[in-house]
């Protein structure tokens, strides 16, 4: 029963006050031991709630996963390591697992298509698992996506390589560690606008993404929005609540 029926059964008489409580109660929420997930997340914001694993235990994981798969809603979980998923996949083989990306989803309910498009853009190869953490997310709440990778400022001219396909698309993602330096130039270039990712990718004064981090902070090409290190994800939702507006708003 959904929001709106319960409401009705209420008006109506059919549900006392405490049996609409109770009702409420398990519509937004699912609760198992220490667990309480936000079931309602997808319908009030317009993406569902994502689990990030990094910092959870595989028994954790394992009973979120449960709980996911009583209520048949799509599970998406991201931050996860080579481990987390060996065991994950010993557990639910039918979850769809990207080692690359750290992430295992199980989309059970469709997935509406978003117009616009994102162009995940990185600095260097080794960016790239950031990149395919923030592409996976995407492709999970129904964004078109490419990935162009390797085009940072040590050979700028691999960026003008792929410029006429990176300006097809609606927003940028644009990842980099080291020095950080790829937002500013692409945001000199284009006028999309540009979700900026920095990374934990370089030698000792990188700081472990601290240094890009600053400089994407305080670059000179105005308007960029910054997430934090290495979280592709943020980036993804970032992109998808620009998109999913755009969409609503046509």
């Amino acid at each position: 029963m959904d929001l709106k029926n319960l409401l009705e059964s209420y008006k109506n008489g059919n549900l006392t006050l405490d049996d609409l409580i109770g009702n409420i109660d398990t519509y937004f929420i699912e609760r198992y031991k220490n667990i309480v997930i936000d079931t309602f997340r997808e319908k009030r914001v317009g993406f569902p709630e994502v689990i990030y694993g990094r910092s959870k235990s595989i028994k954790q994981l394992i009973d979120i996963s449960n709980v996911y798969k009583k209520k048949n809603i799509n599970f998406i979980c991201t931050g996860l390591t080579i481990y987390k998923i060996k065991k994950l996949k010993e557990v639910f083989p039918d979850f769809e697992y990207i080692e690359e990306a750290g992430i295992v989803r199980n989309i059970v309910q469709k997935i509406e298509k978003i117009d616009g498009s994102v162009a995940v853009i990185t600095a260097g190869a080794s960016d790239l698992k950031v990149a395919l953490e923030c592409s996976e997310t995407l492709k999970s709440l129904g964004v078109n996506n490419t990935i162009y990778s390797d085009v940072g400022v040590a050979g700028i001219h691999r960026l003008f390589d792929v410029l006429k396909d990176v300006d097809r698309a609606t927003l940028l993602v644009v990842i980099a560690g080291m020095e950080g330096a790829l937002p500013s130039v692409v945001g000199g270039i284009t006028y999309k606008p540009i979700i900026a990712v920095p990374t934990s990718v370089g030698y000792g004064a990188a700081n472990n993404g601290f240094t890009p981090l600053f400089s994407m902070l305080t670059s000179c090409s105005s308007g960029i929005t910054v997430v934090n290190i290495d979280n592709g994800f943020g980036a993804a939702i970032a992109a998808y609540r620009i998109l999913n507006t755009l969409n609503k708003t046509q």
